[in-house]
């Protein structure tokens, strides 16, 4: 796949792959179609985490170079941080240098009045620790939004700024990366989707890295991550339920706090808050979400294995053979699959590739 590299000036225009289920075929949209492709009754179901400004230089002990990215907020001003050498995010993650050996009590200095104290290894990797910063609360937060940047990967064109990594409609900052399936969702095709009767709710969720380059850091992703869901959006869920509507989660990180809160709930959507391990892959049935809107994943990510809970192996074999052949491109900038049952929608055809291709010309 090839990723997008750069924020694109028309998100609706950008390309939506319907992957449906049922019938196995595939149809090459826009993200402006979503309206169309909705039904009246259906509930999109969005994570309004904020993106943290979770990538901090500093100095380790005897001032060697230090990249801190931020995994998530612990209680105390606390964080859970992954740790990389010297370098940034021009060097893929992989050719990083590692960071120095740590000890617990080891101080980080970040700026002149920013410092943090490792307070834990994690038994994982050496290389994710939690962090107690000398700061709290508003201080905290002011520093870290003055000196941090965003987290980002060797396949960007240039340095992001924060406002390049955040949903519309983002709200509390929990996320370690941006929450990216809803990047092209703006307000006047949210608007478009309400008029039509489809209802939107939020939720939110600390979406974790994607990637830290560590084998082992990486065999683990991902990490238990927190979420809360809001008693509207569990009434909403189950009166869509009860009315046969459909529950459409907008990215992985949605599905995982559905699918972990209901798990904790008994296999029931509740109003609650917590933390969930689940990992969703081959095998596993969704018990709230009937279909998921995503980015363009590659083949060896977590987030695709968590596909495997809508469609088959097959059928995604062939979206991503369809995808890649067809310029789809990946990544946070990148497009999106819709995998949902849908009935009455012309199928994908063969001879649909070279009019797609030029259209995107």
């Amino acid at each position: 796949m090839i990723p997008a590299r750069w924020p694109r000036e028309e998100p609706l225009r950008e390309r939506l792959l319907h992957v449906d289920p049922r019938s196995g075929s595939l149809r090459d949209a826009r993200v402006s179609d979503l309206p169309e492709i909705l039904r009246p009754g259906d509930v999109l179901v969005v994570n309004d985490a904020a993106t943290l400004p979770g990538s901090l230089q500093g100095r380790g002990p005897g001032g060697a170079p230090i990249e801190i990215r931020l995994v998530a907020a612990l209680p105390r001003d606390s964080f859970r941080a992954a740790l990389f050498g010297a370098g940034d995010w021009r060097i893929p993650t992989e050719r990083r240098d590692p960071p120095p050996p740590l000890r617990i009590g080891d101080a980080l200095h970040f700026a002149a009045d920013l410092r943090a104290t490792v307070e834990r290894i994690s038994e994982v990797s050496p290389r994710l620790v939690d962090l107690r910063f000398d700061s709290e609360g508003a201080a905290l937060w002011s520093r870290l939004y003055a000196i941090g940047r965003p987290v980002q990967y060797s396949y960007a064109q240039a340095p992001f700024e924060l406002w390049h990594v955040q949903v519309g409609y983002g709200s509390r900052p929990w996320a370690a990366e941006m929450p990216s399936a809803g990047r092209p969702l703006r307000w006047d095709l949210l608007l478009a989707l309400r008029r039509r009767g489809t209802k939107l709710v939020p939720l939110t969720h600390a979406a974790g890295l994607s990637s830290t380059g560590d084998a082992a850091l990486d065999a683990a992703l991902p990490l238990p991550e927190r979420f809360e869901i809001p008693q509207a959006t569990a009434e909403a869920v189950a009166a869509a339920r009860a009315e046969g509507g459909r529950i459409v989660a907008v990215g992985t990180s949605v599905a995982r706090a559905l699918e972990g809160a209901a798990l904790q709930g008994g296999g029931m959507l509740r109003a609650c808050s917590g933390e969930t391990d689940l990992v969703i892959g081959p095998g596993y049935r969704a018990k709230v979400a009937d279909g998921l809107l995503t980015g363009v994943h590659e083949k060896s990510q977590s987030h695709y294995a968590l596909l495997h809970a809508f469609a088959g192996g097959d059928l995604l074999e062939r979206a991503s053979a369809h995808a890649e052949a067809n310029g789809y491109l990946s990544h946070e900038f990148g497009d999106s699959w819709l995998i949902l049952q849908c009935s009455g929608l012309r199928p994908f055809a063969t001879g649909d590739a070279g009019k797609a291709r030029s259209a995107e010309s």
